[in-house]
């Protein structure tokens, strides 16, 4: 991913099918400070699906832990980073996953994504598509370990897609992460294709229109999750 103006490209809206998360019930504010460093060899990509995945998020992760440690905090790791496959999903606080997926469970503090779902994502519309995920879900899972709280899902959702973008935006920054020409577009034609057809904010599974989502990632991206 390279560290590059993502807001020159924020007219791109291809909105295509893609999965919503499980809902979750606990969210927050991020910590001040942001975290300058992470836990990879400088400079990491993966070189396989499942070397992307992995590696985005060891790094998200380890961008978190600095992250709380500089506002004084301790970042709880996910209890388990689990791939299922279409229906056989692990459940979150009695409910069923759903294919084509991926969620954060406040109930089991643990992320769960579909893996064939995402390795087709991968297939279509490159790395990116990991890279926009797995932080998404981790904000997810700050959000509760920070006690955030909305009376609408897609602020939850959009925060989280803040989180996403500072992270990624540190660890490019910082040069913990690669980058290559034609990031810039996987990671926002993954955003619109998540987006929701209209703006309609009182959905209780609303995410946040193409823009809508694209506007707070790269929001993120160039200021730090401090903003989110």
């Amino acid at each position: 991913m390279r560290a590059i103006s993502l807001f020159l490209a924020l007219l791109m809206v291809t909105v295509v099918a893609c999965g919503s998360e499980q809902p979750n019930t606990d969210s927050g504010v991020g910590p001040g400070a942001d975290s300058s460093t992470g836990a990879a060899t400088p400079s990491a990509r993966g070189q396989t699906f499942e070397s992307d995945v992995e590696l985005a998020r060891e790094t998200t992760e380890a961008y978190w832990k600095q992250t709380f440690a500089a506002g004084g905090l301790t970042y709880r790791p996910v209890e388990a980073f689990i791939a299922y496959q279409g229906e056989n999903g692990p459940a979150c606080g009695g409910r069923p996953a759903v294919p084509n997926n991926a969620f954060y469970c406040p109930a089991g503090h643990f992320i769960a994504y579909d893996e064939s779902w995402m390795r087709k994502l991968n297939e279509q519309m490159g790395d990116g598509s990991i890279y926009v995920i797995i932080p998404h879900e981790f904000g997810h899972a700050v959000q509760a370990q920070l006690n955030t709280t909305s009376q609408l899902n897609v602020e939850l959702e959009l925060q989280a897609d803040c989180y996403a973008g500072g992270t990624l935006g540190a660890l490019v920054k910082n040069g913990t992460l690669d980058a290559e020409d034609g990031d810039e577009d996987e990671l926002l034609i993954n955003l619109a294709a998540a987006g929701d057809p209209t703006d309609d904010w009182l959905r209780p599974d609303a995410h946040g229109t193409a823009e809508q989502r694209q506007s707070v990632f790269v929001k993120g991206y160039n200021e730090g999750t401090a903003v989110c």
